[in-house]
């Protein structure tokens, strides 16, 4: 039995919950997303969220035209009003993300995704100087300077891949971001701005972006990174499978920043790692598994002892980096499919939003936390074998002591797992419809509900004993509130059909 501490050792940290992904900016403008969106702000409460394509063309901000004979630019904010107007309504913030290249100013045509976006460094960098502080000077006049200082400002997104950055070129991305972290201290020097927002495997570029940043005293006021586990993409039509490192490897990707940056002024910065998932392609179907929520449940309970922030790689399945997606379920990287189905990791996060603020115990396999009003709440997963040599096992059972206070609790019991609170199962024994009919939207939406289970347990010396046995990829959350009984004197369920009791 593990015995559960009775005094805190401190506060959860929330930093699970501080930002989130999206696909490109310009899909905030469809009703699907913003739909989606609520969802997850009501139920979760991200603070933050962070998505690709806000100087690219579908956000249509950097318009150059030819006017007698000489060339000029116009800055168009049409859009941006209204994707941060759409956030700033369902109470999420930006945490803005400056790219991609906008084909007016780029020095080459290199795109990445469907969509297009251009990856080369601009061929003017005055240009994209006033393309900078345009943007953010509209921002600060629409919104008001203290609501955008707290926006983080992010410069590109991975530039150490030949993707995302022509030739990956270091010496191209460090004076790209000297221009922008000027360009952003122009408009207000409390404004926040870091990178340099790498991918898995490049940690080197930490140490080297430390040193530019102070050999040339260029402004960094945070780090980004991101983290993933899965190795190269196995091809099959419209989806891949990928080999996944465990879990715990998250983890030592959030601790690296710092790790490398130890003995540098940048050590003690805040770190953002502003993407993370397993798998780095949206069209994985481990994604939409009970597997992953399981797999993914360590990460959420402990990240934030490592980062001040890590951010689910993405809330929606509305996003089109490989094209517009074949099916309801298609590997997608959300939280939510389309039309505002829960997958399995949506139900951890879900959970992790009921936790309470005082951490008592997080160990292997259990997090456990208490809120002011004395209720105390456990998350539980299975382990899960990432090496998919085994399917993990089928039965695991956990006990704990827990201190509460009063005679008796009341148990309220939350479960997900390979039957429960899984719509992909369901859509799988429906036959996997691509474009599931009305009726069948409501099977998935019933069959995503998490199994809930009430009961009663006894109170000795301050402690309830907790008996758990979860099936095979379960994440349960269980609520602990102490029994205010006001059941009259005279209740008697025998009586219930007017007989009296033996």
């Amino acid at each position: 039995m593990i015995r559960v501490p009775a005094e805190p050792s401190g506060r959860l940290s929330d930093a699970w919950r501080h930002c989130v992904g999206t696909g490109r900016l310009d899909l905030a403008l469809r009703r699907d997303y913003q739909d989606s969106l609520k969802v997850l702000r009501d139920e979760i409460g991200f603070r933050h969220i962070r998505g690709h394509g806000l100087l690219s063309d579908g956000m249509g901000i950097h318009r150059p035209y030819d006017h007698q004979g000489t060339r000029h630019v116009h800055h168009s904010f049409t859009y941006v009003d209204q994707v941060v107007d759409a956030y700033l309504d369902l109470g999420i913030r930006p945490f803005l993300e400056l790219g991609f290249m906008p084909p007016g100013l780029a020095s080459g045509e290199q795109t990445v995704f469907w969509w297009r976006g251009n990856v080369t460094p601009p061929r003017s960098h005055p240009e994209w100087a006033e393309l900078v502080r345009a943007t953010l000077t509209h921002l600060v006049d629409r919104y008001g300077l203290d609501e955008v200082r707290t926006w983080p400002i992010e410069v590109w997104n991975e530039p150490n891949l030949r993707d995302f950055w022509q030739d990956a070129d270091e010496q191209a991305y460090h004076r790209l971001y000297e221009v922008t972290a000027h360009a952003v201290k122009e408009v207000d020097a409390s404004l926040q701005v870091g990178g340099p927002a790498i991918s898995p495997g490049a940690d080197e570029w930490l140490v080297r972006f430390a040193e530019f940043a102070d050999r040339r005293d260029v402004p960094v006021d945070f780090v980004s990174r991101h983290a993933y586990t899965s190795g190269p993409a196995q091809h099959v039509p419209f989806g891949v499978h990928q080999t996944l490192a465990p879990a715990d490897h998250l983890l030592d990707q959030f601790a690296r920043p710092r790790d490398r940056l130890k003995g540098t002024r940048y050590a003690e910065l805040p770190v953002h790692i502003t993407e993370f998932n397993s798998s780095y392609r949206p069209d994985n179907p481990v994604h939409d598994t009970a597997f992953h929520a399981a797999y993914l449940a360590p990460v959420v309970a402990a990240g934030g002892e490592h980062a001040d922030s890590f951010s689910y790689w993405t809330f929606s399945d509305v996003f089109e980096e490989t094209g517009i997606p074949t099916a309801l379920f298609h590997g997608g990287f959300g939280l939510l499919t389309h039309r505002q189905i829960r997958k399995p990791t949506y139900h951890l996060y879900a959970f992790m939003a009921r936790m309470g603020p005082q951490l008592l115990a997080r160990g292997n396999g259990h997090l456990v936390t208490r809120h002011p009003d004395g209720r105390v709440t456990v998350l539980a997963w299975a382990p899960v074998d990432p090496t998919g040599e085994s399917p993990g096992p089928d039965r695991h059972t956990l006990r704990l002591s827990v201190p509460v206070s009063g005679g008796e609790v009341f148990v309220r019991r939350s479960r997900v797992d390979e039957e429960r609170g899984n719509a992909y199962t369901a859509w799988r024994h429906m036959g996997s419809p691509r474009s599931p009919k009305p009726a069948q939207l409501d099977v998935l939406h019933e069959a995503a509900e998490p199994a809930r289970h009430h009961s009663r347990l006894p109170v000795r010396d301050a402690r309830v004993t907790l008996d758990l046995t979860l099936g095979r990829h379960e994440v349960t959350l269980v609520e602990l509130t102490p029994v205010e009984d006001e059941t009259p004197p005279w209740w008697d369920e025998r009586r219930l059909l007017g007989r009296e009791p033996r």
